[in-house]
């Protein structure tokens, strides 16, 4: 890390909201990239409630914080505070990025990049086929924007504990990306196996499975997977899920979290400082520190 006496009154602030906070690797991942490239800057995390929210974007303006990365629980409550939103944050409903440009605060969803990013290799495998994505929180709403504007899959599942929820984001990208072939059903998993097992791709945009809660997953069903499948976890702690376990055990391919978190973080850090992170160093150093 950068030591103390290089940080001065032209040092450049950027930094991540959420609360909580501490589980965060952003800036581990912002701060070595600020390192390799020289870069006057430095990354914080800032603990910040849904009730502080205004009040800190306010304080983001007039202390001259450059940017900041969006967590749970504020990604869909900011963008009411922001004076601009781009398209892609708009139709998602979620912001994960903000800019401060001499006061003016744009919000960005690069989320919806680190999907792309993540699963662009398999892109000629993906369209027109059936995908099932897990959940209906914000990274949901990514992955749905993502695979209708870039992927353009023949159908799409939304599988989700709550099933209102499934149908309404089902009615909501209906509507707003003008593609029909959507389904929508609740996650009970003896009834889905053969959903799962029909899907060229699956995702879980949840948090299940996430570290500490390591034995949990969407599905326990082994039956859910084959070897001609495609299966994405957004979770990156731990960086081989119990779901992905599951899928890999069936010979199907398995992708971690954490190419679409370092991507989306790559596209933030653009945003800030008009430079590119270098990811693959960056992908190589996290993953060897998670694996430690």
């Amino acid at each position: 890390m950068q030591s103390l006496n290089k940080f001065n009154h032209t040092t450049q602030i950027v930094g991540v909201i959420g609360h909580p906070i501490k589980h965060s690797f952003s800036p581990l991942m912002h701060n070595i990239s600020f390192e390799m490239l020289g870069l006057n800057y430095i990354y914080l995390p800032f603990d910040v409630t849904a009730t502080n929210l205004k009040t800190a974007l306010k304080g983001m303006v007039a202390l001259g914080i450059r940017g900041v990365n969006v967590t749970l629980p504020l990604k869909e409550k900011i963008g009411q505070y922001l004076n601009e939103i781009s398209d892609e944050a708009n139709i998602v409903g979620s912001v994960n990025t903000v800019v401060n440009d001499n006061g003016v605060l744009h919000g960005y969803n690069t989320d919806v990049h680190g999907i792309i990013e993540t699963l662009a290799p398999f892109k000629d495998e993906i369209t027109g086929n059936i995908v099932t994505v897990i959940g209906s929180g914000g990274s949901s709403r990514s992955v749905l924007y993502a695979l209708i504007k870039d992927f353009k899959p023949g159908k799409i599942n939304i599988v989700n504990r709550t099933a209102d929820k499934a149908e309404s984001l089902k009615e909501y990208f209906r509507s707003k990306m003008l593609f029909e072939n959507l389904s929508a059903y609740e996650l009970f998993p003896p009834d889905l196996v053969s959903l799962f097992n029909d899907s060229k791709l699956i995702i879980n945009t949840t948090s299940i499975g996430m570290s500490p809660d390591v034995d949990d997953s969407p599905t326990n069903i082994d039956e859910s997977f084959n070897k001609d499948q495609i299966v994405f976890d957004v979770v990156y702690n731990p960086l081989q899920t119990k779901f992905l376990k599951m899928a890999e055990s069936k010979g199907a391919i398995a992708l971690n979290g954490l190419k679409m978190f370092v991507e989306q973080g790559a596209k933030s850090f653009e945003l800030w400082t008009d430079q590119k992170m270098p990811i693959e160093k960056i992908y190589h150093t996290i993953k060897s520190y998670m694996e430690s």
